[in-house]
């Protein structure tokens, strides 16, 4: 089975590496200098227009820190204007009122700001940076200020799983549009917190507990880089963004060669899991495209190749597209066109993307009961 390859839903684009940042966990280990090598503005705008030529996927700036590029504001309105939704996400400290009037005036229509813990301490210990805390309930204050819509993400580790609720909570209380879970995959700075990742066990248990926290706030929630809460979704009949949202889950791909609860697109290019090749990609500063920030292989140059040619041509893309090559667990499993299992865990673990997630328990689970 060959997952859907032509909907293009989702480019996170790394505008630039540097950040003022020093995340315990940054998959790229950003540091607060200029990088050689990033993409020029005009550089930037030609791969707009190449994303725009494929289609009309949500275009994400990140980073680093997106904001310390001096050509940001021109990048985004540009997009924009070619027909994209453009979203941000800056880390908070150099969001003030002037720039998210700014971010307004061009029709960002929302950002994303990292919270990794309800308060100071817990927060600034995985940011790097005493005041880190301070300084995004700061940018967050800003936003609101100009009516500027932001989601609370936050990253889970053994350092903070404890209190992934307490997080929910505040993002409710700060009028966040959504609250993401992300959960870690030790690349990059983040290989410093390997022993600081969950077991499969607790892995499982966490999401479960975040799924039944998504029913109860009033706002949209979603696991990410934990593709097997689709799969908990699916065995808890659940809906996707939680009880309180009235959308209704869609249909769900099965295992490949079952025609049980096959929908045209389905949850592959929709609510998949690993969105990673299939309706997801990243480009790193230096123009090079990968199936996400955390499976930074390389598979295509946008100074060498089109966007067009990269997305539709690259081997490595098109193998994550078969579901048919994935092996283990994830090869054997019925959820795997829903769930996909993290490219990047696999990859990470084995040194081969294609094999199981080394973090599901699922079988585990099944014999066991």
């Amino acid at each position: 089975m060959k997952l859907e390859t032509r909907n293009l839903r989702f480019v996170a684009w790394e505008t630039t590496r540097r950040c003022n940042l020093s995340c315990l966990h940054c998959r790229a280990g950003a540091v607060d200098k200029p990088y050689d090598g990033e993409l020029s503005t005009s550089e930037a705008l030609t791969m707009i227009d190449q994303i725009r030529e494929v289609g009309q996927p949500t275009l994400i700036l990140t980073g680093g820190e997106p904001l310390l590029r001096e050509d940001i504001f021109d990048l985004a309105a540009y997009g924009i204007e070619k027909g994209l939704k453009v979203v941000m996400s800056p880390n908070g400290l150099l969001l003030t009122r002037e720039v998210a009037k700014k971010l307004v005036e061009i029709g960002i229509p929302r950002i994303s700001i990292s919270l990794d813990g309800p308060d100071a301490e817990s927060h600034d210990r995985l940011r790097g940076v005493p005041g880190a805390f301070e300084g995004v309930l700061a940018g967050i204050r800003a936003a609101k200020s100009e009516g500027l819509a932001f989601q609370i993400n936050t990253t889970v580790t053994r350092q903070n799983c404890d209190r992934i609720e307490n997080v929910m909570n505040l993002a409710v209380e700060l009028g966040a549009a959504a609250c993401h879970a992300f959960f870690l995959v030790p690349t990059g700075r983040g290989e410093g917190l390997k022993g600081e990742e969950l077991t499969g066990q607790e892995y499982e248990d966490i999401l479960i507990r975040f799924y039944e926290e998504g029913k109860r706030v009033p706002i949209p929630t979603r696991a990410i880089c934990a593709p097997h809460y689709f799969r908990i979704i699916r065995q808890r009949g659940g809906k996707i963004q939680g009880g309180h949202s009235g959308r209704q889950e869609p249909a769900f791909l099965e295992k490949p060669g079952s025609s049980q609860g096959t929908h045209p697109g389905g949850l592959s290019t929709l609510y998949r899991g690993c969105l990673a090749a299939t309706s997801f990609c990243f480009i790193s500063h230096r123009g090079i495209v990968s199936p996400c920030g955390y499976l930074e292989i390389e598979c295509g140059d946008i100074r060498e190749k089109t966007f067009k040619e990269i997305w539709e041509g690259s081997t490595i893309f098109n193998e994550l597209r078969n579901l048919a090559g994935y092996k283990g667990k994830c090869g054997r499993c019925k959820y795997l066109a829903v769930c996909g299992g993290c490219r990047a865990r696999a990859y990470t673990e084995t040194g081969d993307y294609l094999e199981e997630e080394p973090n599901c328990i699922y079988e585990e689970l099944t014999i066991n009961n």
